[in-house]
């Protein structure tokens, strides 16, 4: 294998490493948020847009290849944000 396609095999695994990381970050913090929502007794709005996501990132069917994280980082924001604007709501 020459230089260059080495190179180029670390710089893809970094990106990948880099995406994973964002997205169990993210993970972390849904759950986070959720979980201050059971203990402050605030409605946790739409429960199944929690596991609709955390099932997202796990299951291996994606809209996109999983060397690519960037659509279950997408699906983890929008349920963290859907979580945020429940509580905000009420």
């Amino acid at each position: 294998m020459s230089a260059e396609a080495w190179t180029l095999l670390v710089v893809a695994v970094i990106l990948v490493v880099a995406t994973l990381a964002v997205a169990v970050f993210v993970l972390v913090r849904l759950v986070r948020a959720r979980r201050g929502l059971r203990a402050a007794g605030l409605p946790e709005g739409r429960p199944w847009v929690f596991w609709a996501a955390v099932a997202y990132l796990v299951l291996p069917t994606d809209l996109v290849p999983d060397p690519v994280y960037l659509d279950d980082i997408g699906v983890l924001v929008l349920a963290l944000r859907s979580l945020r604007t429940d509580r905000d709501v009420t």
